[in-house]
């Protein structure tokens, strides 16, 4: 079953798509990688929901991927006596550790963690950002502010500190808990909310080591300092804009997420654009036209995948939300104007043997116009480098490892097949050529390139190409 685009599609699951009826449905509509947001999952939920997609896969023969979303550390306030108060802007706002429910003038804040991080000057936004304040001084016990947009505010309202590092590990004891479960289900992939610096992605790295690929959200302005490094550290990242645009100036974050793409395609690494993409999908049956736009402005970058969250979750049209993220993506990649950004925005390959290989399979198949990349990869090193080159035609990527094909559907233009592995180098090219003829995307007579790593079966060691005529099956 082939896609007919280049891009990926992540659909989160939730009460209005977590029947097996309809996530048949969503796959078969363009669905490539399901994600299951633990903020409103448990674990009976969530193995639920895998082994569905499991049969799904296995009655459809085409890897999908799991992407298990962690919660991550959530800072709120505590009551108040009343059911909401009214604070203005210029007043003076006080966050203790007083328990007792507050008024208009305090509020109990039960993270200490935040006193000891937080100094004068620095912002605290309530409410999804909807209410600044500034502080004005610190202590262990009190944070003393100076309201700057005010408004009205209840009970366990978020709390966002977008100029300050906040000593917390990234994992709390639900996402430990959370994480431990979810790996024995083999997910293909963890998403790591509120990552602030490097040490967070060592810090879950540690733990999950190479049983699931590990995808940064990037939600915190402190992230945006050590971006470098946290792309070096991890296995993917998803432009979150929704917390993004509260901690951030919301203008700035276009910017961000064009640098945040450009990033992840300079060092090879997938990229998933997240949050409001088709938001009135929620309730209505088509999206509006700057919904549209937004979507084609990630797609132009070249993000590996873009993303539904409550469109598929808990909206009124979720297969109507997923075909038209298709059909946006479609479009775009037949837009004249697409293959010359694409190709403007290649990078420089590393000076490796397996780059090179990689750079020289796409410059030879465009110059020889031929149907497909075919490239052989245990690991999945070998498609995120060809897909990295983003070529003008289809890459199949040929795996003997599921788990390597299933973490490999986020990535950008790989048509990933669970196969055997080659026993030898005629079976291999034999191989590639059946697989792309019974899968339509050659037909006889083309001709396909194929990369490898020869001895076979070697790991990270693509260093063979090869150009191969697509001939008729045998009688």
């Amino acid at each position: 079953m082939r896609r007919q685009r280049q891009a990926k599609i992540i659909a989160t699951l939730g009460p209005a798509s977590e029947t097996e009826d309809m996530i048949e449905k969503l796959f078969l509509a363009g669905v490539d990688v399901f994600r299951i947001n633990m903020s409103h999952s448990d674990h009976p939920n969530l193995k639920a929901r895998y082994d569905i997609i499991r049969r799904v896969e296995k009655k459809h023969s085409r890897p999908i991927a799991v992407l298990v979303d962690l919660q991550g550390p959530k800072l709120r306030i505590d009551t108040f006596a009343t059911d909401e108060v009214s604070i203005n802007a210029g007043d003076t706002f006080i966050l203790d550790m007083d328990e007792t429910p507050g008024d208009e003038t305090r509020v109990h804040l039960p993270h200490p963690e935040i006193f000891q991080a937080v100094k004068p000057g620095e912002n605290l936004l309530l409410n999804d950002g909807r209410i600044r304040l500034e502080v004005t001084s610190a202590s262990d016990k009190k944070i003393e502010t100076r309201v700057i947009f005010g408004g009205i505010l209840s009970a366990r309202k978020g709390v966002n500190l977008p100029d300050t590092i906040i000593p917390l590990t990234p994992l709390t004891e639900k996402d430990l808990a959370d994480l431990d479960y979810a790996l024995t289900l083999d997910i293909d992939w963890v998403a790591l909310s509120f990552v602030q610096q490097p040490s967070d992605v060592a810090e879950a790295r540690a733990i999950i080591g190479d049983r699931a690929g590990i995808m940064v959200k990037v939600e915190k302005p402190s992230a945006l300092n050590y971006l470098d490094d946290i792309i070096e550290q991890t296995d993917a990242v998803m432009v979150a804009r929704g917390d993004l645009g509260v901690e951030l100036p919301l203008e700035s974050v276009p910017g961000w997420q064009k640098r945040m793409v450009r990033a992840c395609r300079r060092a090879g690494k997938p990229v998933v654009v997240a949050t409001q993409m088709l938001e009135s999908m929620i309730q209505e049956p088509v999206p509006t036209r700057a919904e549209v736009s937004d979507v084609a402005t990630a797609l132009f970058e070249g993000a590996d995948a873009i993303m539904l969250s409550a469109e598929s979750a808990a909206g009124q049209w979720p297969e109507e939300a997923v075909a038209t993220m298709d059909k946006i993506a479609q479009s775009i990649e037949r837009d004249p104007l697409y293959a010359n950004i694409i190709k403007n925005a290649r990078t420089e390959p590393q000076p490796t043997s397996a780059d090179a290989i990689s750079n020289a399979a796409r410059t030879v198949a465009e110059t020889l116009n031929v149907s497909a990349i075919v490239c052989y990869t245990g690991s999945g090193s070998t498609g995120l480098r060809v897909a990295r080159e983003r070529p003008d035609m289809p890459v199949i990527a040929l795996t003997p490892n599921i788990t390597t094909g299933r973490r490999l559907a986020v990535v950008w233009g790989l048509h990933c097949m669970h196969t055997e592995d080659a026993h030898d180098l005629d079976d291999m090219v034999q191989r590639a050529v059946k697989i792309s003829r019974d899968e339509k995307i050659a037909k006889v007579g083309d001709h396909i390139v194929i990369t490898a790593g020869v001895p076979l079966r070697t790991p990270g060691k693509t260093n063979m190409l090869r150009v191969a005529r697509v001939t008729a099956p045998a009688q």
